[in-house]
């Protein structure tokens, strides 16, 4: 297995995760690629990335552009530059959509406090949410 494989080829592992994340199905994501725009989802975002739905995923290690528009109580576009840290290619059957797992490089302090403060509000709520059921 090569170090650049994508998550399909690559074992299961155990989560890594340092921050917890937050679905966000509808956070629409722009990225210039060489005076082209490109418009992808984002499905999940923490204080120190996101993933990004595409079925045309960056090689890891790739680094660019990105603006977002977070929700509110943050209600506010970010601009920043970020890494490709996985990717995965469209897969047809496959139960995982096809895109990327970015890293923040430069994200503003404030805005990832913020992005990490709105994370744990929204998970507060889904929790209540799953307890009322």
């Amino acid at each position: 297995m090569s170090d650049n494989a994508t998550v399909e080829e690559r074992p299961v592992q155990k989560n890594r995760r340092k921050n917890l994340r937050n679905p966000l199905p509808v956070l629409r994501v722009k990225v210039d690629e060489n005076r082209r725009v490109f418009f992808g989802y984002a499905r999940n975002i923490s204080k120190a990335g996101l993933f990004i739905t595409t079925l045309n995923p960056r090689e890891i290690g790739s680094r660019f552009p990105v603006e977002l528009t977070l929700p509110e109580p943050i209600d506010q576009t970010v601009e920043c530059t970020c890494e490709v840290v996985w990717n995965r290619n469209y897969t047809r059957n496959s139960d995982y959509d096809p895109g990327m797992g970015l890293k923040f490089t430069d994200l503003n302090d404030a805005v990832g406090e913020a992005i990490e403060a709105w994370v744990h509000q929204e998970d507060t709520v889904v929790q209540k949410a799953e307890g009322e059921n």
